[in-house]
């Protein structure tokens, strides 16, 4: 199948893109799956994510984002006041589904006349890491920027020297790109930026995987998984 077509000059286009322009901005309403539950950002979520981090005693979890371990609820406070304001990038609290905060990622870099939109931001506490909640999180995040909104294009990118992030990507069904090099300077380092991406042809694919994977068939008495999302 060509991914082209050819004008009357004889040159190669890109082919026709149907729907309308642009797309329309994430809205607010929660997300809402088996495991988790995912809330737009409010400054009453500050205690429990302060109580969650706090779990990552040394703080490497906090070594490729923008900030850095939080000293007290008092400047976890701020933080998220300062996340529940923003409206780009458009911060989203994974919370268990008794409430609890657990998490955090955001919609960012949101392109909506070219329907584009990137995930960020991510931070797992350790209550949250590793376990089917983390993965249902982001299938809800790109369900709603495919199924609800439309977008063309769902990115990641990260530190390219942050294996576990460059790993989690192409677990949950991201192609790689390309490195950025000397992207960003970024805690004072240079930061060379690797990115990952899926288009909406490639959506209904791993939707079918993900929604295979989480389905209750897939887990056994104690919780763990029959078979893993890279290998259905």
């Amino acid at each position: 199948m060509t991914d082209h077509r050819t004008n009357d000059h004889g040159q190669p286009i890109g082919l026709p893109v149907e729907g309308s322009f642009p797309r329309p901005f994430p809205r607010n309403a929660p997300m809402t799956g088996r495991f988790v539950r995912l809330e737009q950002t409010r400054s009453e979520h500050a205690p429990a994510l302060y109580e969650a981090f706090a779990r990552d005693d040394g703080g490497a979890n906090w070594t490729y984002l923008p900030g850095a371990p939080l000293r007290d609820l008092a400047e976890a406070q701020a933080w998220i006041e300062s996340c529940a304001k923003s409206t780009d990038p458009l911060f989203q609290t994974i919370c268990t589904l008794d409430g609890t905060p657990v998490g955090i990622a955001s919609y960012l870099r949101i392109d909506q006349a070219n329907g584009v939109i990137e995930v960020g931001h991510i931070h797992f506490s350790p209550l949250l890491q590793r376990s089917p909640a983390a993965t249902e999180a982001m299938y809800l995040m790109m369900k709603r920027a495919f199924d609800e909104l439309g977008y063309r294009r769902y990115e990641w990118k990260c530190d390219a020297l942050n294996g576990p992030s460059r790993r989690a990507a192409e677990r949950l069904g991201f192609s790689y790109e390309g490195t950025f090099r000397q992207a960003v300077v970024t805690k004072g380092r240079n930061r060379d930026t690797a990115w990952f991406s899926i288009i909406d042809s490639e959506w209904p694919t791993l939707r079918a995987r993900f929604e295979a994977w989480l389905d209750p068939s897939n887990f056994d008495a104690e919780g763990q998984q029959i078979a893993r999302l890279q290998d259905l």
